[in-house]
């Protein structure tokens, strides 16, 4: 059986990770992604406040090794879901399955005028650059802009503001700034209502502002203000920009996309097109756009794939749960359970923040890069 999966992130990693442990060379799976490393979501905000080197947060997918997986570093420029055939800047591939994971991409200039009067820090250069001029901040007002309710990682804008507390507190230069975080949706967390007290609580401790419900409209460049569709402007001296997500340009041209996202059976993981598999954040399937959530469906595609290879047989659907960890500062983080489709409505459980979460963070980070890449 051929397996082609496009995307190496939570999603697609944790799938040739469970196709090789069960089936090792009796599978022939294609990993292909335009990367030549991983990087773990948060990883992105220690480099950026300087806590880790650039370097250290990249995960090679040179160190992939296992028995049935080829990993090929190529630029996907075409996806046929009803041949499944995909076209690369290399090749083609066909397959007996196909699984598409190749996230979201961030739409800068689907904000007008952010470009030219913010920085965004969801990418891996956006962070790294902002590493660089966050030294060069002597003070004023710092705006944490979320730019569209639907992003990566929930929590990471609260948490960069509350990094951003510590940050400018070890400078020495917190009493005079301000920081502000602006929101289109009703709470800094909506999927939980505890999680969302919990960080507003901390953001009052921390004299965090935070502006909720209020869509960004645009970005003054010439004025360093951020006009909202409140009618509300607020000024800064640095913005920081969670872009606008769209799924990828070849995603959208395949006919996979509905509404911007591919739908998918939210208990199968299955597109509308036989034998293709859709998961992470480039569906529409109604859990948040974030890894952990990506590598549980990773898990539902990849025990159907192993069903089918063996004979058939019912698996598990998809509950649509994860666990996240979210950093509240002063080397504190706390972590939340939510399950989206596992019951009639959600459910969540929330932890609130603990020096002992610091460590569970670690450990969480360090087995998915024994798991997936052996280090």
């Amino acid at each position: 059986m051929k397996v082609v999966i496009l995307g190496a992130g939570f999603g697609g990693l944790e799938i040739a990770t469970c196709l090789s442990e069960a089936l090792g060379p009796a599978v022939d799976v294609t990993l292909i992604d335009q990367n030549d490393s991983f990087v773990l979501g948060f990883a992105k905000l220690d480099a950026m406040f300087g806590r880790t080197a650039p370097v250290q947060i990249h995960l090679p997918y040179s160190r992939i090794a296992k028995p049935g997986v080829t990993f090929r570093q190529e630029r996907i420029t075409a996806i046929d879901p009803a041949a499944r055939r995909v076209t690369t800047d290399r090749g083609t591939y066909d397959a007996d399955v196909l699984v598409v994971a190749l996230g979201a991409d961030y739409d800068v200039a689907a904000t007008p005028g952010l470009a030219a009067g913010g920085h965004e820090f969801y990418s891996v250069a956006g962070a790294v650059a902002l590493r660089d001029l966050l030294p060069t901040f002597r003070g004023g007002i710092v705006v944490v802009g979320v730019m569209t309710p639907q992003y990566k990682c929930p929590p990471a804008p609260s948490e960069t503001a509350m990094m951003m507390h510590d940050y400018l507190t070890s400078r020495g230069i917190r009493d005079r700034c301000r920081i502000v975080m602006t929101t289109p949706l009703p709470s800094p967390l909506p999927v939980s209502k505890a999680a969302g007290d919990g960080i507003l609580a901390r953001f009052a401790e921390l004299k965090i502002e935070c502006i909720v419900g209020a869509a960004t409209t645009r970005v003054d460049p010439d004025t360093h203000t951020l006009r909202l569709s409140t009618g509300e402007a607020v000024r800064y001296d640095l913005l920081l920009a969670v872009p606008v997500h769209v799924a990828p340009k070849v995603v959208l041209e395949s006919g996979l996309a509905e509404g911007g996202w591919i739908p998918v059976d939210k208990k199968t993981l299955k597109t509308r097109f036989p034998d293709v598999y859709a998961v992470g954040d480039v569906t529409s399937v109604g859990t948040p756009r974030a890894g952990i959530f990506s590598e549980g469906a990773g898990k539902v595609v990849a025990a159907q794939i192993i069903a089918r290879h063996r004979g058939g047989g019912e698996t598990a659907p998809y509950q649509g749960d994860g666990r996240c960890y979210i950093e509240f500062g002063k080397e504190q983080v706390a972590e939340i359970y939510v399950n989206f489709l596992g019951g009639p409505k959600p459910t969540s459980d929330f932890k609130g923040p603990t020096a002992e979460g610091v460590a569970d963070k670690r450990r969480f980070g360090a087995s998915r890069a024994a798991r997936w890449f052996g280090m």
